[in-house]
C-alpha cells in the first residue's frame, strides 16, 4: 500500500502526542555536556590534536573585525585574555 502525505503527517502527529499531551520532553545538544566536552579536550591533549587559531591581543580586535568583514581570515581568532589585563593596567 502506498503511503501518502496525509499518512506521513498523521504518523508524525501520532508520534508527537506523548510530547504534547503527556508533557514529555526531548532534549539534545550539538556539543554534549560539560563532562563530554572535558573528555574530548583530554583526548585531544593526550593525542596532540590541536585547533588552528590565530591568537590576537585585545588591542587588535578592531583590525581582526575588519579582516573578518573582508573575508581575510583563515582560522578562528582567539583573544589573548592576558592582553586585556595589560590594557587595564595601562589605563
Amino acid at each position: 500500500m502506498a503511503k501518502t502525505y496525509r499518512d506521513a503527517a498523521q504518523n508524525a502527529t501520532d508520534a508527537l502526542k506523548p510530547f504534547t499531551f503527556e508533557r514529555r520532553s526531548l532534549a539534545g545538544s550539538l556539543i554534549g555536556g560539560i563532562q563530554e566536552t572535558q573528555d574530548m579536550l583530554d583526548y585531544c591533549a593526550r593525542h596532540g590534536i590541536v585547533s588552528d587559531v590565530e591568537m590576537i591581543d585585545i588591542q587588535g580586535i578592531n583590525e581582526a573585525y575588519e579582516r573578518m568583514l573582508k573575508g581575510d581570515v583563515k582560522y578562528r581568532f582567539v583573544i589573548d585574555m592576558d592582553s586585556l589585563k595589560k590594557e587595564s593596567h595601562a589605563a
